[in-house]
């Protein structure tokens, strides 16, 4: 109980501020106010709305708003999100598209557990339907799942990979956005030396801290500084009893979300400053740019403790992938066994969160892997989020993982892609490592 009441002090402020900005919205859009020609009026309502609208994403998980995509038959087809594998902690999800043929490339989009919801990987899942048949690992928020469901941390994350990949079969592109970048290597690693027949064709890896200290970064040098007796006394809460999940341990959303924004404060109040008066002026919409972004950046999800503390302490501390010392059950993880796997990595040049450097050293590790196999690229002016879902991934990143992952199949997907066309019967060149 020491920890349940802070978790719920904290549901309090940010309920609150919900009520206190729906009151200010309501009364001051009173009738009798529109007849006192006073600007406070409207400020006060405009400071109501952002408000409100604020403190309410916060406890909500945003849909994936994906409805339909145009094919190459110029006709509209429906997006069904199905499940594929169900558990307790996360479910194995598929973007079926109705009407659709089966596409040759099959890609498993493995989304982070830091903090947001996969359907931060909104736009990368839309970029990708058109020319892939997606899935997408959907973490659950650790407040709704029931202590009986038991713990859950990084080794247990990295199982939850290894079956959905055996799930999925071995015809299978696998792309890992940030944190999971080392998970997803350790899971190829583990199938690789126990069921080679399972491993995916591909391995993209795009903005993951496979070595925190080949490149510090205020994120790194966080997880240095504090001890973890520290983080499990600053950060780590029980669950109150509004939710499934009371007295289950968590790193709660709320507080991830106090130390994203702390980050960049001053870019965070001067964008709310700029809605506020926008909102007031008549000038803002409900999809205006603002409330798109801050709709899902608000969005944020309790991490299991386990989970959270396993990752700073085994992948950040001891760096356990980088020294290929990773143990799963008891059995050390050799990432040197991936053989077959053709591993891509991916990185920001303006990345301060997993910087450039930290990511391609996964190539270091695959001992045993054909050069011709490896490739690297950075992205030179892009930054952490811009990599997976900006322009600079639509425009330049996007293209160069279809043709990795058209390259390392045994069938080239040519006539799926919105890219140039190869030639039928040729197979194309393996991308050439390039930092």
């Amino acid at each position: 109980m020491r920890y349940m009441m802070t978790y719920d002090m904290m549901e309090t402020l940010r309920n609150t501020n919900q009520w206190l900005g729906a009151t200010a919205l309501s009364m001051s859009s009173y009738p009798l106010f529109s007849m006192v020609p006073n600007p406070a009026f409207q400020w006060m309502a405009a400071w109501g709305e952002v408000t409100e609208r604020t403190f309410q994403r916060m406890v909500v998980k945003p849909d994936w708003g994906i409805e339909s995509i145009t094919g190459e038959d110029g006709r509209d087809h429906l997006i069904r999100v199905q499940p594929v594998m169900e558990r307790p902690f996360g479910d194995l999800i598929r973007f079926d598209v109705a009407g659709r043929d089966d596409m040759d490339r099959r890609v498993l989009l493995v989304a982070p557990m830091s903090g947001h919801y996969a359907t931060l990987l909104r736009s990368t899942v839309r970029s990708l339907l058109p020319d892939c048949d997606v899935y997408v690992t959907d973490w659950h928020n650790a407040r709704d799942i029931p202590v009986s469901a038991g713990s859950f941390d990084v080794e247990d994350y990295t199982r939850y990979l290894v079956d959905f990949m055996k799930e999925l079969g071995s015809d299978l592109h696998v792309i890992a956005v940030c944190q999971p970048a080392p998970l997803a290597l350790a899971a190829t690693a583990y199938l690789s030396e126990h069921e080679p027949d399972c491993v995916p064709r591909t391995l993209t890896l795009i903005g993951g801290p496979v070595d925190p200290d080949a490149a510090p970064t205020e994120v790194t040098d966080f997880g240095r500084r504090v001890t973890m007796g520290q983080l499990t006394e600053t950060m780590i809460q029980r669950v109150g009893f509004k939710y499934k999940g009371v007295g289950r341990m968590v790193y709660p959303g709320l507080l991830q979300l106090a130390s994203f924004m702390s980050m960049n404060a001053d870019r965070h109040s001067s964008a709310f400053s700029d809605q506020i008066t926008r909102v007031a002026q008549g000038q803002a919409s409900d999809r205006d740019p603002h409330n798109k972004f801050y709709d899902e950046y608000l969005a944020v999800m309790d991490m299991p403790a386990e989970f959270y503390l396993s990752t700073v302490e085994r992948i950040f501390k001891n760096r356990e992938i980088a020294r290929n010392a990773f143990v799963v059950e008891g059995e050390t993880v050799d990432i040197g066994t991936i053989t077959k796997v053709a591993v891509k990595t991916v990185e920001g040049g303006k990345d301060d969160i997993s910087a450039p450097g930290q990511c391609v050293a996964a190539l270091d590790l695959l001992t045993g892997l054909d050069e011709s196999k490896k490739a690297s690229y950075v992205e030179p002016d892009a930054g952490h989020y811009g990599i997976f879902a900006g322009r600079s991934w639509r425009n330049n990143i996007r293209p160069l993982v279809l043709d990795f992952i058209d390259a390392n199949s045994e069938a080239p997907a040519a006539r799926n892609r919105t890219s140039p066309k190869r030639q039928k019967g040729r197979k194309a060149k393996p991308e050439l490592k390039a930092v």
